[in-house]
C-alpha cells in the first residue's frame, strides 16, 4: 500500500519525491487505506479501483494534515519532525495542494461517478469543519451540538468516505454501502473524541504531539465543553482565558486538571463508547466473516488506542 502511495505521489520536481519518501517512512497508521480495503472485503473480491481507492484516500488525508500543521504551527506529526518544521511554511503548503490535486486525478481513475461524488463532497465538509472550528475557537463559545457538526465535518465525513470507496469499488448493493457509510460515521466521530482525549491524557513519545496542544492553539474541544458546563459564569470564563495561542504550560496544566476534575474525559469517553456501539450495529446486514471481525475489532481500537 505504501508503494502505491508513493508511485502515485512521483514528479519530476526533486524536492516532491523527498517529501513523498518522507511521508511513507513515517510511523502512520495507516488506518483509512485499512478501512477502505476492508470495508471492499466486506462486500466481496477486491478490486485494483480498491487500492487506487485506499491510495487517494491517504493521499487526501495527508493534505490536509501538511495543512493543519501549518494552521497549528505543529512542530511534530506522528512523532518526527513536521513539514512546515523541516521547510518552514511555503513549500509544506504548495505540497499539501499537490497532494490533494494528485488524489483528484487518482479519483478520476476510478471510472465511477458516485466515487467522484464522495470525495469532491468530503473534501469541501473536511475544509468547512477545519474553518467552522477555527471561526468557533477563536469566540471559545462553541456548544456540545457545534462540535459534533465540526468533527462530523472535518473527521468523520473522510472516515466514512473511506468505508464507502471500499464497497462502491466491489459492489453496487446499496443497503451495504448505506450500511458502511453509516458505521464510517459513527466510527469517524468515536476516532475525533478519542483523538482530542489522548491531548490530555497520550503520552508524547507514544501520540506522536505533546500533550495540552489543542489548549495552546486554544481549541475547545468535548471534554472541556463538558466540563465548562459543571461551573458557574465566572468559573468558565477564568478557565476559558487560559485557552489561547502559546498559552504557557502552567495554564495548560490547569485546564487539563480542570477537565479531570469536572468529569470531562469520563463523559467524552462514555460518550465514544455509546457512538462505537451504533457503529458496531451498522454492521448487523452483513454476514459473520473474519472481515467483519476485523472491524469490529478495530472499532474497539478506537476507543482503546493510546496514538
Amino acid at each position: 500500500m505504501k508503494q502505491v502511495f508513493y508511485n502515485l505521489l512521483q514528479s519530476e520536481v526533486k524536492i516532491i519525491n523527498i517529501i513523498a519518501k518522507h511521508y511513507v517512512r513515517q510511523k502512520g497508521k495507516w488506518f483509512r487505506p485499512v478501512l477502505v480495503l476492508l470495508s471492499g472485503r466486506l462486500c466481496g473480491e477486491l478490486t485494483a479501483e480498491s487500492y487506487k481507492a485506499a491510495a487517494l484516500i491517504e493521499m487526501l488525508h495527508n493534505a490536509t494534515l501538511i495543512h493543519d500543521d501549518v494552521v497549528d504551527d505543529a512542530t511534530v506529526r506522528r512523532g518526527g519532525p513536521s513539514l512546515n518544521s523541516i521547510w518552514k511554511n511555503k513549500i509544506p503548503v504548495l505540497m499539501g495542494d499537490y497532494i490533494l490535486a494528485r488524489s483528484l486525478t487518482t479519483a478520476s481513475e476510478l471510472e465511477s461517478l458516485k466515487a467522484i461524488e464522495i470525495l469532491s463532497s468530503t473534501s469541501a465538509r473536511m475544509s468547512q469543519g477545519e474553518i467552522s472550528q477555527l471561526v468557533k475557537s477563536r469566540k471559545k463559545d462553541i456548544t456540545e451540538e457545534e462540535y459534533f457538526q465540526i468533527i462530523s465535518d472535518k473527521t468523520a465525513a473522510l472516515i466514512s468516505a473511506c468505508c464507502q470507496l471500499g464497497g462502491i469499488t466491489v459492489t453496487k448493493d446499496i443497503e451495504k454501502i448505506a450500511a458502511l457509510e453509516s458505521f464510517g460515521e459513527k466510527l469517524g466521530l468515536a476516532f475525533q473524541i478519542k483523538d482530542d482525549l489522548l491531548d490530555f491524557q497520550g503520552e508524547e513519545k507514544v501520540f506522536g504531539k505533546k500533550k495540552g496542544t489543542d489548549i495552546k492553539n486554544g481549541k475547545i474541544t468535548l471534554p472541556l465543553i463538558h466540563a465548562l458546563k459543571q461551573v458557574d459564569r465566572s468559573k468558565k470564563y477564568r478557565v476559558i482565558r487560559k485557552v489561547k495561542k502559546k498559552a504557557n504550560r502552567s495554564d495548560v496544566k490547569s485546564v487539563i486538571q480542570f477537565i479531570f476534575d469536572n468529569g470531562g474525559v469520563e463523559y467524552s469517553q462514555n460518550k465514544a463508547e455509546s457512538i462505537i456501539k451504533e457503529a458496531k450495529n451498522a454492521l448487523e446486514v452483513f454476514p459473520d466473516s473474519v472481515y467483519k471481525k476485523a472491524l469490529l475489532e478495530l472499532s474497539d481500537y478506537v476507543l482503546n488506542r493510546n496514538k
